[in-house]
This record gives structure tokens, sequence and C-alpha cells, in this order.
């Protein structure tokens, strides 16, 4: 290590023997400690932009992150990875292949920050190399289908792979097949970024409809879920456009479906009366035993409960719903959102159906035996066989769906442009939305490299440098020349000055608050305002929250009418806003006077460590659900105030002041019809995720804005702090 630092001194002093030092620093590449050949790698690359010495230094840094065992120390190599890919594009494609080594690793944040290299590194040149790999990262998963840490793994697979797939079209098929052949094998959260992204590849490549139909109709007994389920039958019900296709969906369907009617034969297989195979399966099934054990009761009373063995309480839930077809299994569990998806897919297919040149008597069965399905959905929702009843919403929907059916003869156009050519056009804007979001989001993070023809140009190797100091030499001069640094840094830090005491107190004190990700410093001014000495004069400080104080600030004399700065370092642990707050204690003028004074508190702002960010509505929904802490606030404004802005407006003004990113695409928000929900989304420097959904309404131009907004986050810190920066940017819009 002293060596490396010994070259990067002397190439700085010694510019013009740099290529020699270049040499040195590759052979120590080689070297057997780990530090040096970081080290080593670092200073390569500062010396020189060749590309030979840019590989070299990538290959060193994935070697690093192959062979080291601390995960902290793999984040950190990749890290400066993905800053050398940054200052490079294109140089390190090459090396793709020997980055995917590194998911050996098992840790999943390092996988993952891999995975995200090496999308930026993937082309056309490549794709097909690395699409391979995952592949078989994503069957080795399979084996280990019952680990949490697989599960996780898989799902972040499917997504790299997803975006593969929509980056480079010409592997879509394959993955597409892939997908759909193993999709049964996945969990829930796996099999659901599948099927969602199997419907994106079929709105993007008319081609591969006909193929993903096929495909999902073979599979499709195999569906267990009920969201893979609604994925695979809106597909079905949007692009079976053929008499053939319509007919193999419509015979899988009902295969999945069951015996009809839903209720009657329920009710018969209750009676014992569906079939004799059925009744003798039941008589050669051992009785379910029961065994008694003895309970305490709170009275303190002893009470003996009886209770089926497991084995029994097992083998007839099975026997209830796993021997069951999939549709009619989710339709038992209560699951009526797959019941009203079940019968817009049917109304679509006979709709699609009566528009082909087929005989009218097969128009008129489908429409009848679909009728019989959807009435079934109904019944057996408003049924004893169900543990929740349907649901008013879903009621409607299904309703609606039947009552199309009946009108069809007399509204056939309008029924078909609402059924299906409604829904896919608006499916096609969503998916249209999304790419265009990403391509802007690309080149917002893309660094500007266009200059103005008339921009001076500076020439480092003519100016005045310094060992320590890299900055162009040249602005710097020309920012203390004009006076411009100067006049940035005393606004910024005149910002950040909190007065502590009052301008008539014996001690005048204010603080200067800087906060660097996990620290926060305060450089404290002590003013003594009285003509004699104070001594022992010092700054007592607690906390509340998730600070920590580093180090007591240490006790001073200060003269009469001098001061004096302290300093105090307090570690943050959370993103929650904490308080500050202290006294000043100082002896004097008599011998044996303590005098204290309060200060005032200070307040650290919880946006200093929020940053917007992004995930996928999947990611959303699972936190979502995941996250127990809740803070609904009520939004209404004054009509002044919403006459100035509309909804959108006012979204955008709940977005500065929370510092949370809209996940909703933008073209879901255009339009005006008096209503806006949108979900947010941010996450904290220490790992911390917050979201947020917003639904507000504005009925006319000259009605006021109300709704209310509902934040989650795992801490109830968060939350709540959030809850209050939203209340404080609500109270400022109406003044």
């Amino acid at each position: 290590l002293a060596v490396v630092d010994l070259i990067r001194r002397a190439s700085r002093e010694f510019p013009s023997d740099k290529a020699l030092f270049i040499r040195c620093i590759f052979e120590l590449l080689g070297a057997a400690s780990n530090s040096v050949k970081y080290d080593a790698a670092t200073t390569l690359v500062s010396l020189t932009a060749n590309p030979a010495a840019v590989k070299g230094a990538a290959a060193c840094y994935i070697t690093l992150v192959a062979k080291e065992s601390d995960n902290n120390v793999k984040l950190i190599v990749l890290e400066r990875l993905d800053q050398l890919r940054t200052r490079h594009e294109g140089i390190l494609d090459d090396l793709v292949m020997d980055l995917l080594r590194v998911l050996g690793s098992p840790d999943l944040e390092v996988r993952r920050k891999t995975l995200n290299i090496v999308m930026n590194l993937t082309s056309r040149r490549n794709i097909n190399e690395v699409v391979a790999v995952l592949k078989k990262e994503l069957s080795k998963t399979a084996d280990n289908s019952g680990d949490d840490k697989s599960s996780d793994y898989r799902l972040l697979l499917i997504q790299t792979i997803h975006q593969c797939a929509g980056q480079f079209p010409e592997v879509a098929a394959d993955v597409v097949d892939l997908f759909l052949d193993s999709i049964a094998e996945f969990g829930a959260s796996s099999a659901t970024d599948a099927i969602v992204f199997v419907r994106e590849v079929a709105e993007k490549f008319p081609g591969l409809r006909q193929s993903i139909v096929q495909n999902l109709v073979s599979a499709f007994l195999e569906f267990k879920t009920g969201k893979v389920i609604r994925g695979a039958l809106w597909i079905l019900g949007e692009y079976a456009e053929s008499a053939d296709e319509i007919r193999d969906v419509w015979t899988k369907l009902r295969e999945a479906i069951g015996e009809l009617p839903l209720l009657a034969a329920e009710q018969r297989e209750l009676d014992g009366l569906s079939d004799p195979a059925a009744a003798e399966a039941a008589e050669s099934r051992p009785a379910a035993t029961s065994s008694a054990s003895r309970r305490v009761l709170p009275d303190g009373t002893y009470a003996t409960e009886s209770s089926l063995t497991a084995a029994a309480a097992a083998s007839s839930s099975s026997l209830k719903f796993d021997s069951k077809p999939p549709l009619r299994a989710v339709l038992l569990h209560s699951d009526f959102f797959t019941g009203t998806v079940l019968a817009s897919t049917l109304a679509k297919l006979v709709l699609r159906f009566s528009k082909l040149d087929q005989p009218e008597e097969q128009t008129n069965a489908l429409r009848a035996e679909a009728v019989l399905i959807m009435a079934g959905i109904i019944r057996i929702g408003q049924s004893t066989f169900v543990a929740t009843p349907i649901d008013e919403d879903s009621y409607d929907r299904v309703l609606a769906c039947i009552r199309a059916l009946e009108y069809m003869d007399s509204d056939s156009d309008v029924l078909t442009d609402a059924f299906i050519s409604d829904t896919q056009g608006a499916f096609s804007r969503l998916v249209s939305g999304e790419a265009k979001r990403a391509a802007d989001e690309k080149k917002k993070d893309s660094k500007e490299t266009a200059v103005q023809v008339d921009d001076s140009i500076s020439f480092r190797l003519l100016a005045k440098k310094t060992v320590d100091d890299d900055a162009d030499s040249l602005e710097r001069d020309i920012e203390l020349a004009t006076g411009e640094a100067e006049s940035r840094a005393s606004v910024s830090k005149l910002d950040n000055v909190v007065q502590l005491t009052g301008f008539s107190d014996a001690v005048y004190a204010e603080a200067y608050v800087s906060v660097s990700q996990y620290d926060i410093l305060l450089d404290i001014m002590v003013v003594n305002q009285t003509n004699t000495m104070l001594r022992n004069l010092s700054i007592e400080f607690s906390t509340l929250g998730d600070l920590k104080l580093v180090e007591k600030p240490t006790s001073y004399n200060v003269a009469p009418f001098s001061f004096s700065s302290v300093k105090a370092n307090i570690k943050v642990s959370s993103t929650e806003t904490g308080v500050i707050f202290g006294t000043i204690v100082y002896d004097g003028p008599g011998v044996g006077d303590n005098h204290c004074i309060v200060l005032n508190d200070i307040h650290v702002d919880i946006m200093e460590y929020i940053r917007p960010s992004r995930c996928d509505e999947t990611q959303f929904h699972a936190m979502w659900t995941e996250f127990e802490w809740e803070n609904k606030v009520n939004m209404s404004t004054t009509a002044a105030a919403a006459a100035s802005m509309d909804l959108r407006a006012y979204l955008k003004h709940i977005m500065k002041a929370t510092n949370m990113a809209c996940l909703t695409p933008e073209n879901a928000l255009e339009g005006d019809c008096g209503f806006l929900s949108a979900n947010l989304y941010a996450r904290s420097i220490f790992g911390e995720d917050a979201l947020a959904n917003i639904s507000i309404e504005k009925p006319s131009e000259d009605a006021p804005i109300t709704g209310h907004i509902r934040i989650r986050a795992k801490t109830q810190g968060i939350a709540l702090s959030l809850g209050d920066k939203i209340s404080a940017a609500k109270v400022s819009l109406q003044e």
C-alpha cells in the first residue's frame, strides 16, 4: 500500500514519467494482497483512461468480488466497478460473462447489485449468452423452492430476464417459452411477475400471440394462485382471436371450472350423490379421530378441549379444495375478484366469436353456457359453501357481463368496443407509457456531454496544481475573484443556523447544523454577554429519537464579552424526526454560583434522509401488505386555494413536500375527471421504505380539493414524520 501511495504522489509531481508509473501499477494488479490489488486498480484508472488499463482494473475488481468473503467489501468493490462503467461506456462489455460468476455469492444484495451492472453492460453481442446464464440460475432455484432466499433470488432473476426481453426483443420468444413452461414451479410472487411479463410481451409482439395463447391453454390447469389465474384469463380473453383458439380456450376453461351448475354440483357432492366412485372413496377413508387435552381457563378452572387430529384435518381440507379444478377452487376460497375476471373473459370470447363467420347455433351455445357459469358464480357467492360472501363490486361486475350477453344482438358494436377495443387500447397506452417513462429516466440519468461553442477551455497541464488538489484551479480562481464561492457558502450556512438562546440571556448561543448522511455536526458559537468571567461553561445535550451523542463537549472558560466555539457530533441510526435539546451550565461570577440556561430545541428534518426512488407494482403491493404502520392524513383545501391549481398540481406539491416519487404512469394521470389516485414511493439512506397512496377529488372548478393520503412504513417514526410533513404542506398551501 505504501508503494502504491508513493507511485500516486510521484505521478503528480513527475507527469512526464507517467508511462513508467503505469507499468509499475500494472505489475501490482497481480499482488497477493487484496488491499493492494484494490488500491492499485483505483490508482491505475486515475492515471490513465486507456481501454487496456480500464479493462485490467475492472478485471481486478471482478476477481476481488469473486474471491472476497466479506459481503460489505463485495458491495464496495461493485460500487467502484459501477462508477468505472459509468465513466467508460462500452469498454467493459466484454467482461460481462466474468461478472456473472459473482452470482455464486449467497448474499441477495450482492446479487442484486451484480445484476444491475450486468444489465448496463449487456448489448446485442452478448445478450444470448447473458440470458443463457440467467436461465441456468433460474433452473437452480427450482431445486430449492422451499427456501425463502431462493424465492427472493428467483424473483430477482425473473425481473432481470424481463428487462432483457424488453430491451432486446430477439430473445422475447425464448424467454416467454421458458416462463410458461416453468410458471407452475414458481412461488406466488415469482409466478405473478412472470405472467405480467407474458402479458406485456403479448401486447408488444403480435407475432407471438398465437404461441402464447397455445402455451397458456396447455399449462392453465397447473395454475393455482388467484393472481396468476387472473393474468392468464386476461391474456386469453384479449388475444384468442380465431375460432379454433376460442374453442380451445373454452374447452380448457370448462375443464378448469368443473361440473355445472356450480351450486347444484357442490350440493350434490355434499349430499354424497355425485357418483358412486366418490361415495366408495369416502367410505374407505379413515374416520377422523379426536384427541382431548386439558386447558386452564382465565378464571383458574380446568376444561377439556377435543379436536380432530392434524392428519384428519389436513385430509379434509385437501379433499375440499385441492382436489377440485383450479377455477372452482379459487371461487370456493372466496376469491370473487377472479370470478369477475372469468366472467369478463367469457363475455369477450362470446362477443369475439359472434363477429366471426360461424354458425349461430354455436354462438348461442357458448352464450348460454357463459350465462350459466356467471350465474353460478353469483349463486355460489351467496351460498354457505364459501367463508366470505360475494362483495357488492364483484356482484355488479358479473351481473354487467350477464346483461352484456343478453343485449349483444341489439348493441353488438357498442359492447364489442367496451369489452374488447377499449380495454386493449387502455393496456396498450399503459405499456407504451411505461416504456416512455423508462426511456426518459435513462436519458435523465445519463450525463450530458454536449458543451456550447463559446465555452472556455481550460488546459490542466498549463494550470498550476498542488499534490492534494485535483480541482480545476482556473474555475476556482474565477469563483474566488468574483466572490461567488463565498456568497454561496455564506447563504447555505445561514439557512442552517439555529438560534439556541435569547439576545437578553447572559450567554448567547447559536448553532450551525450540518447533516452528513449518518452524522449531524453541530458547530455552536457561545458569546459571553456579561462583564465577568464565566467558568466551566459546558453544553449538555440530550436527544429524542434514534439519535446518539458521540462525545460530550468539553468545558470552557469564556472571558467577558468574548466568544468560544463548541463542536458536537451526533449519530443517526434510522429515518425518524429527532429532537436535540440541552442546557448551558456555567459557574460565576461569585464562588458557588451555578447557572443554567435552557436551549431551544433543534429539530432534525426527516427530509434530509428521504430520497425519491422507484419500484415495480408487484414490489409496491407486497410491501403495502407487509408494512403494519399506517398513518392516514385527511386532505382539504379552501376554495380559494383550490381555484389556482388542479389535481395534478396538488399531487406535485405533495411530492415536493415529501420528497417522494410517483409510481403511477403519466398517461394514467391524464384527463380531467375530477378524481385522482396515485402511488408514491421513497427510500431512506438507511434502506427503509416509505409508501403512500393519495386519493383526492375536485368535483368542479370552484370546489375545494378533498381526499386523504395513506402512508405505510415498517417503522412508526417514518409514517408519523411523513404525515407531519404533509400536514405542514397542506397548511402552507392554504396560507
